[in-house]
């Protein structure tokens, strides 16, 4: 006898939102940002996320309106660039990736570092004024905050939710206390992952549309 389950993939997205708004507790964040905690929640299944997601002022305001301005997504690894859903951003957008280029990985050699850190010092000058987004990388956030400590225009927004053991907290309290005062989304801690950095983007884009 086949299982029965659902099928419908819109069916499955309703009652997945319908649960998430059942049980998690929205109230520290403002209204606009829930779409931001629903599919966060969404990516990776765990309500209490909430206790340590924060989503700066303005943060939500400056990722539209880096969209408006067709401004690229530039990204740590290729698995946040490929959970980005495309459908939802300007046709023309660009969604970057440069941690598979041989140049990167030549400069990882000559800086010592990773090639997600690399990459995002190759493309800083397409992540001014965009969407930086990390889901992997410690390093990437890093630098990517060094960098703009050192005079880099800086992005409009960072999605920074690197995951891990190693740098990972660190890195997310030196997002949330930039002197620069650039917008972010972060959930502090260990938890983050690509999935949720790039479930963020798309609540910017399209809100909890499919």
């Amino acid at each position: 006898m086949p299982y029965s389950y659902i099928r419908d993939p819109a069916e499955i997205y309703r009652q997945s939102f319908e649960t998430i708004c059942n049980e998690a507790d929205f109230s520290k964040f403002a209204e606009g940002s829930h779409d931001i905690v629903v599919r966060l929640i969404h990516a990776c299944g765990m309500v209490d996320i909430v206790d340590n997601l924060e989503i700066s002022d303005g943060a939500v305001e400056a990722g539209c309106e880096a969209l408006k301005r067709n401004r690229p997504i530039v990204c740590d690894v290729d698995m946040v660039r490929q959970g980005i859903i495309r459908r939802l951003l300007p046709p023309d957008l660009p969604v970057l990736c440069g941690v598979s280029d041989e140049e990167t990985a030549i400069l990882a050699r000559q800086n010592e570092t990773t090639r997600s850190a690399a990459a995002f010092e190759r493309l800083s000058g397409d992540w001014a004024g965009g969407i930086a987004v990390i889901g992997n990388a410690p390093t990437a956030l890093f630098h990517l905050l060094d960098l703009i400590e050192d005079g880099a225009e800086p992005p409009a927004l960072i999605v920074g939710i690197p995951v891990g053991f190693v740098g990972a907290v660190e890195s997310k309290d030196a997002l949330v206390q930039n002197s620069h005062n650039v917008p972010y989304i972060t959930v502090r801690g260990r938890r983050g992952g690509s999935a949720m950095a790039a479930a963020a983007v798309n609540a910017i884009a399209g809100g909890l549309g499919a």
